[in-house]
C-alpha cells in the first residue's frame, strides 16, 4: 500500500470513529492529513464523515487549488491551510463539533483551568477564538494569533479544532477535549473545580511530547 492509499484509508476511519462518537451530525466537520511538502488530503464539501469512501477525498496543494478528487474539498479549507502553513510540525487538522466543547465554545467559556491531568498532558490549554464566519477568510484571520501556542481550540460559536503531528493525535485530542469539557461541566454543577497547583502543572506539562523550541502552554 502506497503512503497515499494508507492516509485514505486512515482518513475514512478517522471520519467514522468521529461520528460514531456524535461530533460529526449530518454532513458538519472536515478533517485533513498532509500528504508532503505540498500536497493534502481533505475531505469534501456537504458529506457526511462517517460513510466516506478513499475515492471521494480531495488533493490539493498548500494555496487550496485542487489537484485530484471529483467532488469539491470542503468549504473549511482556508481554515486548515492556515495551520499548514504556520505549523510545520502539524500533519493533521480535525475540525468537528462534540456537543459539550462547543456548548462551551457558543458559551465564550475557555478550557484552560488546571482541573484535569490527563488534559493537560494530552491537550493543554484550550481558548476559544472570536468568532468567524464559517467558511470565509475571517475564521482564518481569527486563528492565526492562536495556532503557535495550542493543539486545541474552541471556535466561537462554531465548534472545536484540534492539531498533531499524525492523524490519531488530532483524533484522540478531539476525543480529550470534549471530555474535558464533560468534566468541567459536571465539576461546574457540584459547585466548582479544584484546580492543581502550579509545581503539578509543571511536573505534567514536561510529560507533553516535545513539538517546536518556544512554544509555551500556560493554565490559568
Amino acid at each position: 500500500m502506497t503512503r497515499e492509499a494508507g492516509l485514505r484509508a486512515d482518513l475514512v476511519e478517522a471520519g467514522r470513529v468521529l461520528a460514531h462518537l456524535g461530533f460529526l451530525p449530518a454532513t458538519d466537520g472536515n478533517l485533513s492529513v498532509r500528504l508532503d511538502a505540498r500536497r493534502l488530503l481533505v475531505t469534501p464539501a456537504g458529506v457526511r464523515k462517517g460513510t466516506l469512501q478513499p475515492d471521494a477525498l480531495c488533493l490539493v496543494d498548500l494555496d487550496g487549488g485542487l489537484l485530484t478528487g471529483s467532488a469539491q474539498p470542503s468549504s473549511e479549507l482556508r481554515m486548515h491551510l492556515e495551520v499548514y502553513q504556520r505549523r510545520p510540525d502539524v500533519h493533521a487538522v480535525v475540525h468537528a463539533h462534540p456537543p459539550t466543547a462547543t456548548g462551551f465554545a457558543v458559551a465564550g467559556v475557555a478550557i484552560d483551568q488546571a482541573e484535569l491531568a490527563e488534559t493537560i498532558v494530552t491537550l493543554g490549554p484550550v481558548p476559544v477564538v472570536p468568532y468567524g464566519t464559517p467558511s470565509t477568510e475571517a475564521v482564518a484571520d481569527q486563528l492565526r494569533p492562536f495556532l503557535q501556542a495550542h493543539d486545541g481550540l474552541l471556535l466561537a460559536n462554531h465548534g472545536a479544532l484540534t492539531l498533531g503531528p499524525t492523524l490519531w493525535r488530532a483524533v484522540h485530542r478531539m476525543e480529550a477535549l470534549e471530555h474535558a469539557a464533560r468534566v468541567s461541566l459536571v465539576a461546574r454543577q457540584l459547585g466548582g473545580a479544584r484546580r492543581l497547583d502550579a509545581a503539578e502543572v509543571a511536573r505534567l506539562e514536561q510529560m507533553r511530547p516535545p513539538r517546536d523550541p518556544g512554544t509555551a502552554h500556560e493554565f490559568s
